[in-house]
């Protein structure tokens, strides 16, 4: 049993069901709490409770912070930006104990996805009780605070590195985003790299929408959705992934621990849908699937938007919805895919989703689930990819693809994913198109 503490707890929206369950169990114990939020499970973001609660300890307020997110990573990356505050995120009772004990730790971050109740009242209590007493931990502590020394190069330096990166980069030729690139301005790379930045990016020209790629597998996600799925057609679509080499395979939810299973250590990925269909579900809903398909080794995440609040002009629902499931997807380094359903949508609502996508943060903006009345079309792709092109995002076509020249048409419009069934028909009518060329 440790001594009473005055303790700072936080926790976003997938955190808050248990930083509830923490709060009367750290009461009980006698401890001071101080509260900073979240107070509900609508999607907020991490980084504002993660920092009050790494605030409150940095200027004295609090003895110690406990900050709770859905995998506890980010929250850990945003308070240790705190000047005196030295945030571990523990998974068990030994990286508690080690957290406090040689790096005393005075943030403890929990991840409300990977751990129980059970499992989180344990490892607080051993992370409050244990203490950070021996000289070397200590002295190893006190070299957190010491600044590294400034790495300081000269005009001549920076000109070498960024003759470099011209060489390796090349001309860049892409009209969006405009302004001036490393690829085709070496001097505004020089003031970038003068003023701190520590990467530069280029898109290479095989990557911009509107390029028939050599390999066009690796636009496509072989799917199989369809509610009567067996496990032996998953098994026959994985190995298909393999042996084509797809970008992923799309699978419902209840497969992804068996579809990562079998793709471990290629570079065909897993993806799976949330919402789906119909996309009427609840964020916080949407937001827990994300997860467990995320902790059940997808690395891409689907999801389709409330069609229904999009249509009744609730755009604030809209975004929320989007963003509970971006936010999730983050944290555990997955792709979103934000599924408009363009057949039930105006191109005004169309817009209004794609931007919407946008402004949570999205990775791509995908056109149709295949369940509703029609599928991807060139102008909804070129409609989408006009909205979401600036600010880095693709666009996935799906729905009703099941020709190279369907494929094809749907690139050149400005779709950087494919997602089909019919994928291997495609990628040999493609071979064939090539050759006889």
């Amino acid at each position: 049993m440790s001594k009473p503490k005055r303790i700072a707890l936080g926790a976003d929206h997938g955190g808050f069901d248990l930083k509830t369950e923490l709060v009367a169990h750290l009461r009980e114990a006698g401890h001071q709490l101080e509260d900073v939020g979240t107070s509900s499970n609508e999607a907020v973001d991490y980084p504002v409770f993660a920092r009050a609660v790494a605030d409150a300890v940095s200027r004295g307020s609090a003895d110690v912070g406990i900050m709770i997110d859905g995998a506890g990573i980010g929250s850990c990356m945003v308070a240790n930006k705190v000047p005196d505050v030295r945030a571990a995120l523990a998974y068990d009772l030994s990286s508690a104990r080690n957290s406090r004990e040689h790096n005393n730790a005075n943030v403890l971050t929990l991840g409300a996805a990977l751990i129980g109740v059970g499992l989180a009242k344990q490892i607080v209590d051993v992370w409050l009780a244990t203490e950070c007493t021996e000289a070397r931990h200590l002295n190893r502590v006190a070299m957190f605070a010491e600044e590294a020394a400034d790495l300081q190069l000269s005009d001549q330096d920076i000109d070498k590195v960024v003759d470099r990166l011209h060489q390796i980069l090349g001309p860049m030729t892409n009209s969006e985003p405009t302004g001036a690139c490393v690829g085709d301005d070496p001097e505004a790379a020089r003031e970038f790299v003068r003023l701190g930045a520590t990467g530069l990016t280029s898109v290479a020209p095989a990557e911009r929408p509107g390029s028939i790629p050599g390999d066009l597998a690796r636009y496509i996600d072989h799917t199989l959705l369809k509610p009567g799925s067996t496990e032996e057609q998953v098994r026959k679509l994985c190995a298909e992934a393999l042996e084509y080499n797809f970008r992923s395979v799309c699978i419902n939810p209840t497969w992804v621990p068996l579809a990562a299973g079998l793709l471990r250590g290629s570079e065909v990925l897993t993806c799976t849908v949330v919402g789906f269909p119909l996309g009427a579900n609840e964020p916080a809903i949407k937001a827990m699937e994300a997860r467990r398909a995320i902790r059940n080794g997808a690395r891409e995440i689907d999801m389709v938007i409330n069609i229904g609040a999009l249509k009744s002009g609730n755009d604030d629902l809209v975004f929320r919805d989007i963003q509970a499931v971006v936010e999730d997807c983050v944290d555990g380094n997955a792709v979103c895919k934000v599924i408009l359903e363009t057949a039930l949508l105006s191109d005004d609502e169309k817009r209004r989703a794609s931007e919407l996508a946008r402004r949570a943060g999205a990775h791509f903006v995908k056109t149709s689930t295949g369940f509703s009345t029609g599928g991807a079309t060139v102008s909804d792709v070129a409609l989408m990819a006009e909205v979401v092109r600036g600010a880095g995002m693709e666009v996935k076509a799906s729905g009703g693809i099941s020709s190279y020249s369907d494929a094809k048409a749907m690139i050149e419009a400005g779709a950087t994913r494919l997602g089909a069934s019919a994928s291997i028909g495609i990628v040999r009518e493609a071979k064939s198109t090539s050759i006889s060329a």
